[in-house]
């Protein structure tokens, strides 16, 4: 059915013409659009609004109250416009056979979509988290962008902006994919209310230095005792081989990110395969990520790695298939995102600790101590592939086989390690730069020029 975008009706535009009208059980009424009509109940206090669907089974159903005599807001108070708007909505959502698509099946719908094309289906799980289930049962034909931005708004006081636009970027992605084949839902309300926080992407990433990262790999190996101590007999040595089973798969997936740079999403999919000899300059063959739009055929990249590390690789996979897990935890389970990342953490913790430590028994001062282990404050595993990115910059390695290398492209370089590339650039820029000085150390490589002398 075809809907007009708005109708007038001077007795109910207005708080102060409604006001006037006279209280009774019967509502006043104004046709919107063919078969749809709104209603406004005038009452002892605030009126209320309804829609009357006539299409067939006539149906009412109560939308909100008036604004009378509050302000509305879009949910709970609504003036004429808005309420015509959601009854507009209303009427979309019975219109046809077609049962309405509420936001939960969407999401579910999104996420099919995304195993077909060989996308990232936790992009799915990561949204749903953050709704609650009176929004995961609303019809997405029934959404406001007053709400979508509310629920932004909110998810902004606990989550970082940049994580905000991730899963706002989900949602919207879900809900036009439901509105492309569902044409009683108009896209507006989040195309308004989910729009990006501006500024949010800026980079954040934590560089270490080499020295960090060996320290970090070296702590990942060392088991977890913990749980151990607190045992006696043969249960503390049960849990003891238990810890250092963990250590051994934990402290090789942290080494693995380390070398390569790569994601942890990739890192879980390498297979006994992937690693290859290849004589004495041993590689793996690196999935690529699924990141971005289409279909993503999973291609394999070679990132050399050590022979040290080849040979660690090489016990790990004992005599497992070609095609099995390369990396994985104990129990056989591919690594994911909450078995990384609190053993991570901790990791940072005693390392931090040990700082502290150190500077204790140096005679530091209370604020030394403090600041001990303060350059990994913010660092996660994520830390282990920034810092990769940059120490290839610096090192003189070309940006374009920086990105390949890193599954990324010259431009998101370009965009989060600008400052590096700055460095990479002079340092590039300095030991082709023309030095005509006549001082010039002995044994340097470029001649200096002498000024010419002036003819008589």
């Amino acid at each position: 059915m075809h809907m007009a975008r708005s109708t007038r009706s001077p007795k109910l535009e207005t708080r102060t013409a409604r006001l006037k009208l006279a209280i009774r059980k019967k509502p006043y009424s104004v046709p919107i659009a063919p078969s749809v009509i709104l209603l406004y109940r005038r009452n002892h206090g605030a009126g209320t609004w309804a829609v009357r669907l006539t299409d067939g089974k006539d149906r009412i159903h109560r939308i909100a109250a008036a604004d009378d005599y509050a302000d509305a807001d879009d949910r709970d108070i609504l003036d004429y416009w808005q309420a015509q708007r959601v009854a507009r909505s209303k009427a979309k959502e019975h219109e046809g056979d077609a049962e309405p698509v509420t936001v939960e099946k969407a999401l579910d719908a999104y996420k099919d979509d995304l195993e077909t094309r060989k996308g990232d289906i936790n992009n799915v799980a990561r949204a749903k988290v953050h709704l609650s289930a009176d929004l995961l049962a609303r019809t997405v034909a029934s959404l406001t962008a007053a709400e979508m931005k509310r629920w932004r708004d909110k998810l902004a006081k606990s989550l970082a902006p940049a994580t905000v636009n991730r899963t706002a970027t989900c949602l919207k992605a879900a809900f036009n994919l439901a509105a492309d084949h569902d044409d009683r839902i108009a896209r507006r309300p989040w195309e308004t209310g989910l729009q990006a926080i501006r500024g949010a992407e800026q980079s954040r990433n934590v560089i270490l230095p080499d020295a960090r990262i060996c320290e970090i790999v070296k702590e990942a190996y060392q088991p977890n005792m913990r749980l151990a101590e607190l045992l006696q007999g043969d249960a503390r040595a049960k849990a003891e081989k238990e810890a250092r089973r963990w250590g051994e798969a934990f402290g090789l997936l942290v080494e693995v990110l380390a070398v390569t740079g790569a994601r942890v999403s990739q890192v879980a999919r390498i297979e006994v395969q992937d690693a290859q000899r290849n004589g004495t300059e041993p590689r793996l063959m690196m999935p690529s990520s699924k990141k971005g739009k289409g279909v993503k055929q999973v291609l394999r990249r070679p990132v050399p790695i050590s022979a040290d590390l080849a040979r660690r690789l090489r016990a790990a996979a004992e005599d497992r298939p070609a095609n099995a897990q390369l990396l994985a935890k104990p129990g056989g389970d591919p690594w994911s995102k909450s078995d990384h990342s609190r053993p991570f953490a901790r990791v940072i913790e005693r390392l931090q600790e040990r700082a502290r430590q150190e500077a204790r028994e140096r005679g530091a001062d209370v604020e030394a101590i403090e600041k001990a282990g303060a350059d990994l404050e913010e660092a996660t595993i994520y830390a282990l592939r920034h810092s990769s990115i940059v120490r290839q910059l610096l090192a003189g390695v070309p940006i374009r086989v920086v990105a390949a290398g890193h599954d990324t492209s010259v431009a998101m370089i370009e965009k989060n390690y600008s400052r590096f590339i700055s460095d990479h650039a002079d340092a590039m820029t300095r030991r082709a730069m023309l030095d005509v000085s006549e001082d010039k150390p002995a044994g340097a490589n470029v001649t200096a020029i002498r000024a010419a002398a002036s003819v008589a």
